[in-house]
Formats: structure tokens, C-alpha cells, sequence
């Protein structure tokens, strides 16, 4: 058995690594995935949407959405339902989208743990509230980037949004979880411009979706605390 964090009541992850080391111990685990899974998944349950985590490399992923009554997100694009925040303000109130992601969509379909939510910057004291409700031990998993190689990359987006959550968590914490909420502390009263600076942020600068960095930035803006239960993540 893993014995990394177990001692104390609030711990930090890295990846899919993480989760698998975790293999089912955490009662509540919180997927952050700031760019931009779990910033999607935020806006769009607060629509009033269901949103089902996808892995993009299994195939399927059309007959999914078509099984399951749902849209299915497409490529990054401002103009059509993506891994883009922006566009996910066009979701209505009812709909299901099929959201595939490497990274945070992949964590939500692993990960063990007896309850699962999406946390990120925008809603990031409300999943801390409701975290802390539950009188569980919390174990976030901070997203991560894949590198070309395949390899998990540091992200500093996800660090910061987990440290965003642990911050506003009490009781014992690990050093992994005391240094994110370091982090966030160094970075939160100019959150936009520590985004902006990140390698996630400058390859989406480049491609064109610096918005999508501007709506990830915002933080507490969101009291939207999705839960993944039967494959969809809903609004608690």
C-alpha cells in the first residue's frame, strides 16, 4: 500500500501516476486541471449542464456521445463546443457534452476514490466548502501537462489551483500540500499575470485562446461544485 500522505488530511498528487498510486484510499478526491479541463467543467455544469469525461486516444468517442444522448466536443475552437472555457458559455441548461481531455478527463475516469469533483480557480472555495463538509480525508490531484514524449510535465496552473483549494481546507496537511498553498499565496493577487507567464498559457497565447486564460484566472467567481457520479460530472 501507498504510504506517501496517508497521515495527514489534506494531500497533493501529480497525474495519472498519482491516482494510481492512491488506488482507491482517498474518500474524496479533487481533479485540477486549470487549463482546461476542470475550468470547462466548471462553467459548464454551472450552465446547467452535464459534462462526461472522455479519454481522446480510445476510439468511440461519436457512438459514445450517441449512446449516451450527448454532443460531442470537438477540437479547441472558440466558434463550436471545445476544450475551450469560452465556449462552453454556450451550453444550455439540460445538455450533455462528451468532453475528451488528456489530462483531467483521463484523472476523472481513473481515479478510485469514493467521490470525485472538478476544482479549479473559478470555484475554487466552493469545492473547498464542500470538501471540507464531508469530514473525509481530501486528496487533490493536480492535472499536470503530457509532454510530446508522453512523459507527465510540471504545470504550474494546477499547482496554484490546488494550492487555491487547500488554502481554504482545514486540518493536517502535507509538505506537497503546504507548498501549492505557498505557491498560491505568491501568486494570488496577480493571478492573471502568473497565468499568462506559465508554459500551458504561452502554447495557448500562441494558438490563439488567451481568452481562455483570462476566464481560468478568475477566482471564487464560480459556487459550482461538480461531482462525477455514473460517468457525468453535475452540479452538487
Amino acid at each position: 500500500m501507498y504510504q506517501g500522505q496517508q497521515e495527514y488530511d489534506i494531500g497533493l498528487e501529480w497525474g495519472l501516476p498519482g491516482v494510481r498510486r492512491l488506488d482507491g484510499q482517498a474518500a474524496l478526491c479533487v481533479i485540477v486541471d486549470v487549463l482546461s479541463f476542470s475550468t470547462c467543467v466548471d462553467i459548464g455544469c454551472g450552465c446547467g449542464a452535464a459534462l462526461l469525461p472522455f479519454r481522446p486516444d480510445d476510439e468511440g468517442a461519436a457512438a459514445f456521445a450517441a449512446e449516451r444522448k450527448a454532443q460531442l466536443a470537438g477540437k479547441r475552437s472558440r466558434n463550436k463546443l471545445s476544450l475551450s472555457p469560452v465556449s462552453m458559455r454556450a451550453l444550455s441548461a439540460g445538455s450533455r457534452l462528451v468532453l475528451p481531455s488528456p489530462n483531467g478527463a483521463a484523472l476523472s475516469l481513473e481515479c478510485a476514490a469514493g467521490e470525485v469533483v472538478a476544482g479549479c480557480l473559478r470555484n475554487a472555495a466552493a469545492v473547498a466548502a464542500y470538501a471540507g463538509s464531508q469530514g473525509a480525508p481530501v486528496r487533490l490531484i493536480a492535472a499536470g501537462e503530457r509532454a510530446p514524449d508522453g512523459e507527465l510535465r510540471f504545470a504550474f496552473e494546477d499547482f496554484i489551483g490546488a494550492g487555491a483549494i487547500i488554502h481554504r481546507l482545514t486540518g493536517s496537511k502535507s509538505p506537497e500540500a503546504q507548498a501549492a498553498e505557498a505557491a498560491f499565496l505568491l501568486a494570488r493577487h496577480d493571478l492573471l499575470s502568473h497565468l499568462r507567464q506559465c508554459t500551458s498559457s504561452l502554447e495557448l497565447i500562441e494558438r490563439g485562446f488567451a481568452d481562455d486564460i483570462e476566464l481560468a484566472a478568475q477566482l471564487d467567481v464560480s459556487t459550482c461544485v461538480p461531482r462525477l457520479q455514473a460517468g457525468e460530472y453535475r452540479a452538487l
